[in-house]
């Protein structure tokens, strides 16, 4: 194969591996859970994701921001992205809820947004969103608050705070308008994660790690493919002009997610994540139409 077919190749497979990479995030982190406490292991992971990145800043010496509301803008970002969300959702996952549904109530994050637009100054969507919204809900209840499941309800009232937190971020940076670097903004980020979680780790936490090989795997996808591949291959796609075919290839992000939980996690596929899901998806195409 020529170095130019390889190339072609590669940029023709990049989303789909992104996509990939970042489906598999809620496996690999219901995987490690069993032998680390959720605050514990994101200070881990945090503080390896922001060693690893400050070779890069070295090399590529990003412009830092100039107005301090752009530093406060990304450090809340970060707080509510890699603290909020994330924190939230491993709780969830800690507390037994599984991995695809997890990934379902996420995939409500895109009609919220929309639906929440108007607060940061964008045009109202038509009525008929809210009839979308509303059904996207339906399917994450539907999915998530199984009677006869032995998860505790707090874990699927997480999951959904988890979901506001990462809607919020997404609705910050809406509002403030302004644009990162993306190492320098996924170094903030990192750092932010650390400096809250490592605190609330130990007052929180017994802060004990079992190194599981699961657990080695596990942090090792989620530092590597997760928090450093993923985010490079998104922000080339986007430099290249493939943002809306990543938009697009993010509606499969949940149905991976839930196939990975099955292959890696054994977790069943019942009817209710997939009557679930199908309901969340068709609510958030509701919501976008509604947009246009």
């Amino acid at each position: 194969m020529t170095t130019a077919r390889a190339v072609s190749v590669f940029w023709t497979g990049a989303p789909v591996l992104f996509v990939l990479f970042w489906a598999g995030g809620y496996s690999f982190a219901k995987l490690g859970l069993p032998y680390i406490e959720p605050m514990t292991m994101l200070a881990i992971r945090y503080g390896l994701a922001a060693l690893c990145l400050l070779p890069l800043l070295a090399l590529f010496r990003p412009a830092l921001p100039r107005e301090p509301a752009h530093w406060r803008a990304m450090i809340l970002s970060g707080f509510l992205i890699q603290c909020v969300y994330f924190g939230l959702a491993y709780l969830a996952m800690k507390q037994g809820l599984g991995a695809g549904i997890t990934a379902i109530v996420m995939a409500l994050q895109p009609a919220l947004v929309a639906a929440l637009s108007p607060l940061v100054g964008e045009a109202r969507g038509k009525p008929v969103m809210w009839l979308g919204l509303a059904l996207g809900f339906a399917g994450v209840a539907i999915g998530v608050f199984d009677r006869t499941s032995t998860v505790p309800l707090t874990a699927g009232l997480l999951a959904v705070s988890a979901l506001f937190g990462l809607t919020a971020a997404t609705l910050l940076e809406k509002l403030h308008g302004r644009r990162s670097d993306p190492v320098l903004g996924g170094a903030v980020q990192y750092v932010v994660g650390f400096a809250v979680m490592l605190p609330v780790a130990f007052a929180t936490e017994t802060m004990e790690v079992t190194w599981h090989p699961d657990l080695i795997l596990s942090l090792a996808y989620l530092v590597v493919a997760n928090s450093l591949i993923s985010i490079s291959l998104y922000v080339a796609l986007v430099q290249r002009g493939d943002a809306t075919r990543v938009s697009t290839l993010l509606y499969l992000v949940t149905p991976l997610a839930i196939a990975l939980a099955w292959l890696i996690l054994g977790e069943p596929v019942t009817w209710r994540i997939a009557f679930g899901f199908v309901l969340c998806l068709a609510g958030v195409y509701i919501v976008r139409q509604s947009k246009d």
